[in-house]
C-alpha cells in the first residue's frame, strides 16, 4: 500500500434539498513515502480541498483517505488534532507569521505543541536565515518570510509537508529559491512533500504529477528523472 491513498473520495458541500457543490467527485490517487508530488489544476479544480482533507483540516463526505496506514476518514476530532499536530506540516501562499514575534520565536511557537521536534535555530540556519533569527516579519522580505514559514513547518519534524501555492506571492527568482528549498527538504530529510500549484511549468520538478479537473483526477504521471529547479523556466 502507498503512503497516501485517496480512494473514491467525494467532498460535497450543501444539503440534499439544496444546490450541492461537488468539490471532489470520486477522486483517486496515491503518493509513495519520500516522494515530491505536484498537484496541478485550475482554480476550483479541487486541489485545495484534497490538501485540506489530507491535512486533517476537513473530512471527506465519502471514500477512504489513508495516510501511513491510518484511515483519516474514521478519525475522531481529537485524533485529527493529534494528527495535525504531530504528523503534518503546512506551508501556505501567505506566510501567516505572528507579527510581534521574531523569526525564531515564530518557529519556537509552532514546536511547543509537538513531541519530536527539531531545534528551531538549526532549522532556520538550514533555510538560510541564520543571521535573521532576531528580525520581526516586517523586517524580512517576502521570500525570507516564506522561509520562516517553511522552517516553522519543518521544525515540527512532520512526516508529511503540504504546500498550497507556496510561491504564489513571490517574484520569479525568490519563488525558485523556495521551490529548491522544498525539493532539497524532500530529498535530504526523506519527507513526503505535496505541492499544489496552477503552474504546469513546475511539473518536471516532481516525482509524481497529479492533474485535477472539476473535482476529479484526470491524469497521474510518474517522473523517474525530476528536473532540478535551476533548469526550470516559466
Amino acid at each position: 500500500m502507498a503512503y497516501i491513498e485517496f480512494q473514491h473520495v467525494k467532498k460535497i458541500y450543501g444539503k440534499k434539498n439544496e444546490a450541492v457543490i461537488k468539490a471532489l467527485d470520486d477522486t483517486n490517487f496515491s503518493v509513495e513515502e519520500g516522494e515530491l508530488a505536484v498537484i496541478l489544476g485550475a482554480s476550483g479544480a479541487g486541489k485545495t480541498t484534497a490538501l485540506n482533507i489530507l491535512g486533517g483540516m476537513d473530512q471527506a463526505t465519502e471514500g477512504e483517505v489513508i495516510v501511513a496506514g491510518k484511515h483519516l476518514n474514521k478519525f475522531s476530532e481529537k485524533e485529527l488534532v493529534k494528527y495535525r499536530r504531530n504528523d503534518v506540516g503546512f506551508v501556505f501562499q501567505f506566510y501567516n507569521l505572528v507579527p510581534n514575534l521574531t523569526a525564531l520565536e515564530n518557529v519556537e511557537l509552532a514546536v511547543q505543541i509537538c513531541k519530536d521536534y527539531l531545534d528551531p535555530g538549526e532549522v532556520l540556519k538550514k533555510v538560510g536565515l541564520g543571521d535573521r533569527m532576531k528580525n520581526f516579519p516586517a523586517q524580512l522580505s517576502g521570500g525570507e518570510q516564506q522561509r520562516v514559514a517553511i522552517a516553522r513547518a519543518i521544525a515540527k519534524n512532520p512526516k508529511l509537508l503540504l504546500c498550497d501555492e507556496p510561491t504564489g506571492a513571490l517574484d520569479y527568482n525568490t519563488g525558485k529559491q523556495i521551490l529548491q528549498l522544498l525539493q532539497d527538504t524532500c530529498r535530504k530529510e526523506h519527507m513526503t512533500v505535496i505541492i499544489i500549484t496552477h503552474n504546469s511549468a513546475l511539473a518536471p520538478m516532481a516525482d509524481r504529477i497529479i492533474r485535477f479537473k472539476s473535482g476529479k483526477v484526470t491524469d497521474i504521471t510518474l517522473n523517474e528523472n525530476p528536473t532540478p529547479i535551476s533548469e526550470i523556466e516559466w
